[in-house]
């Protein structure tokens, strides 16, 4: 499996730093107000879960599986919403855990569908951001780092289901999905 990486882009140490900033964030800007994290599946799963150890507020958790990637290396556009959430989200602070972000449709749908759900507040959490593959603009309120327009995999993010269980995010191997 790790021979299938070309270089690895973001370490094990490095992801523990760039969470602990992120929870920092959140804990200084939401106080001890109560907050909904949802967890966008299943890429995120590792990431949210590593997040909400560092947050000092009540937090709730709930799940939601969007597709846009299917077994190909870019986001098509469409958005299939293949789990919602369960929970009422009206008046509560929701904060979106996503693993990476790069055209933005995604992220830009689900935010729109909640707050027409009367959410008190609905911010955007993501490890990882490709700005410069951004097609729709969407606010995104704490991001971990900025990486390349390069395929990356590991630490939840998959291709075609498999790297998801490395311990850090490496770029992919071209032959290996082209």
């Amino acid at each position: 499996m790790h021979q299938d990486v070309e270089k690895i882009l973001v370490s094990e140490r490095e992801i523990s730093k760039l969470i602990k900033r992120i929870a920092g964030q959140i804990n200084k800007d939401l106080k001890s107000e109560p907050l909904l994290v949802i967890i966008i599946l299943k890429g995120s799963t590792p990431f949210a879960m590593d997040l909400i150890k560092n947050l000092d507020m009540p937090v709730e958790i709930d799940f939601m599986q969007v597709s846009s990637y299917g077994k190909s290396t870019a986001s098509n556009g469409f958005i299939n919403l293949k789990k919602d959430i369960e929970q009422d989200i009206t008046g509560k602070n929701v904060l979106i855990v996503e693993d990476i972000i790069d055209s933005g449709h995604t992220l830009f749908k689900i935010k729109t569908l909640f707050e027409s759900r009367n959410a008190k507040s609905v911010r955007i959490c993501t490890l990882l951001d490709k700005p410069s593959r951004r097609v729709v603009d969407v606010k995104v309120d704490y991001v971990g780092k900025e990486i390349p327009d390069e395929f990356v995999v590991g630490y939840g993010l998959d291709y075609d289901e498999k790297y998801r269980n490395l311990s850090y995010v490496g770029v992919l191997k071209k032959e290996i999905y082209t």
